[in-house]
């Protein structure tokens, strides 16, 4: 399921000034996190949760465009990914996105001033913390239902529900999100059915804003029109 030494996606080089931090856990990690501070007490703050593969490195090309953006953004590596210690996990996941929370309003970050962004695996960590929270708002990249859901795709004849330990039940916890919420899909995602993001979407409560594309695949492209329902979506909070 976890795939840290992958390699995969776009290779851009930081426009934007990141500051490189560590984010500790209850457990004893320190967690490579990257983080930019524009105005903390003016500005959204995005907490970025990445995918399944992958380093910080291969999101670059999506956080430059944060640099024109009215946001703070901290964006932290999983357990296992970018030379962080430890094994990822559903319960390790969850343990580092929290320490992500709390390293921000230690920061002086109000939590109805953070926005959590999930992309594809990060969104079941971003679906699973933003239950019954007052964030400023929540971001899911090509959200899946579940694991189990996603798994069957690749493997129909398998019972992955008895196999799969790790589960992400998205669409159990969905309902619980208060917060304002965009689901961005590409319909050509080859990795998690688009399908499953236009469920989400469907499950999610109001306010919820989409922005599905007939061109994207898995890892989504920030074009101009991307960006421009981002911006708006990030513009809309305030």
């Amino acid at each position: 399921m976890y795939h840290p030494d992958e390699n995969n996606y776009f290779d851009d080089k930081l426009s934007v000034y990141i500051e490189k931090v560590k984010v500790p856990t209850q457990d004893g990690l320190d967690l490579l996190g990257w983080y930019h501070e524009k105005d903390i007490k003016k500005n959204k703050t995005i907490l970025f949760f990445h995918g399944n593969a992958g380093s910080l490195e291969n999101r670059i090309h999506k956080l430059n465009h944060f640099r024109d953006m009215s946001v703070n953004f901290l964006i932290i590596a999983w357990r296992g990914f970018s030379g962080n210690e430890g094994k990822p996990s559903e319960s390790g996941l969850y343990e580092d996105g929290e320490s992500a929370i709390k390293w921000l309003v230690k920061k002086g970050v109000d939590e109805k001033n953070i926005v959590i962004y999930g992309e594809s695996l990060g969104t079941g960590v971003a679906t699973h913390l933003s239950q019954n929270k007052e964030f400023a708002g929540v971001i899911l990249e090509t959200p899946f239902t579940s694991m189990i859901d996603a798994a069957k795709k690749f493997y129909p004849y398998i019972p992955v529900g008895l196999l799969l330990k790790d589960k992400f039940e998205n669409k159990n916890k969905i309902k619980n999100i208060k917060s304002p919420i965009l689901i961005m899909h590409g319909e050509k995602d080859q990795i998690v059915p688009f399908e499953m993001g236009k469920k989400m979407f469907e499950i999610a409560n109001e306010p919820k804003y989409s922005y599905f594309t007939k061109y994207d695949n898995h890892m989504m492209e920030y074009d101009e029109s991307l960006v421009k329902a981002l911006n708006s979506f990030l513009i809309n909070l305030n």
